[in-house]
């Protein structure tokens, strides 16, 4: 590929998608806040390090951006030294971070009055399909542009998807995440049900997981025997989900849309936070509901 690619945002997620992007023989010029995650970066093959967002949108085609929250993302994109100070016509941007709409809407119309196209392409998916190349791509914005980015899509991704227009993406992404937190408590309060039930909960885990049944899914699938198992080491954390059910709760009330069951988990996403376990795989939302029973789910 001759164009040259920028990243921006090289933690959990951003790493291991422009490490993809490299091992493919794609140019890169990354930058991080973080000096050690720039240097990191800067090693990898066909890549260099930028001082800051605006040295990478001079030197680039294609800028992708994977950053935890609107405040760093209207700053990395907007602010004195960000992507739009060093910008130029033609170039397209991408932010795979998971921010309000219209955040997303706001970069779209400024950038796009000077030629720059943005598109909001948030991911689903956590760190091990990060570093497998299998996130799923939610692409908003000009559809026309989706072809442009598609190839790298491809490298980081295992599918993407056109959503509709700028924000598109990030409304989509929110009430996805918005159904995960909610299935996530659920799924606690359900495996606290057994133990104070006298319910062997890997028995029941094992009925859900192969048994046919409705409350089977994918979150049961990959958490809940992570769960018995006191392991809540993070590949996505609680921190972030709970930024993203509240975002998820902020859209809901926008449309007009009532949602009790969404603002309950956020309230337990809110509690399992001030608890201090926003550092935790966002599992740890358990934690809660062992506090309100007064025991452990698992043996440890």
């Amino acid at each position: 590929m001759s164009e040259r690619v920028g990243f921006i945002g090289l933690g959990t997620m951003g790493m291991p998608m422009a490490a993809n992007l490299a091992k493919a023989g794609v140019a890169l010029v990354v930058h991080d806040s973080a000096r050690a995650a720039t240097e990191a970066a800067g090693r990898l093959p066909g890549a260099r390090a930028a001082a800051a967002p605006a040295e990478v949108a001079a030197a680039t085609d294609v800028v992708f951006t994977c950053l935890p929250n609107d405040a760093i993302v209207l700053e990395v994109y907007l602010g004195a030294a960000g992507l739009s100070a060093g910008a130029r016509a033609g170039l397209v941007t991408c932010d795979c971070s998971t921010v309000s709409p219209a955040v997303s809407v706001e970069i779209s119309g400024r950038l796009g009055a000077r030629g720059i196209s943005h598109m909001d392409t948030p991911m689903l998916g956590s760190k091990p399909q990060a570093v497998d190349g299998q996130i799923f791509f939610i692409v908003g914005g000009e559809a026309a542009t989706v072809a442009r980015i598609a190839p790298y899509l491809a490298i980081m991704g295992k599918q993407h998807m056109y959503a509709g227009p700028s924000g598109t993406g990030n409304r989509v992404k929110l009430i996805h995440n918005g159904l995960a937190a909610v299935t996530s408590v659920a799924v606690a309060e359900a495996l606290g049900m057994c133990v104070q039930a006298g319910v062997d909960p890997g028995t029941f885990y094992e009925i859900v997981r192969n048994g046919g049944g409705m409350a089977y899914g994918t979150y049961f699938e990959r958490r809940a025997r992570r769960i018995l198992d006191g392991d809540f080491s993070p590949t996505f954390t609680l921190a972030l989900m709970r930024k993203d059910a509240g975002l998820a709760l902020d859209l809901a009330r926008a449309a007009g849309v009532p949602a009790p069951m969404l603002a309950e988990a956020g309230r337990a996403y809110d509690e399992a936070a001030e608890r201090g376990w926003g550092q935790e795989d966002f599992s740890a939302v358990t934690h809660v509901i062992e506090t309100r029973i007064g025991r452990r789910l698992s043996g440890k």
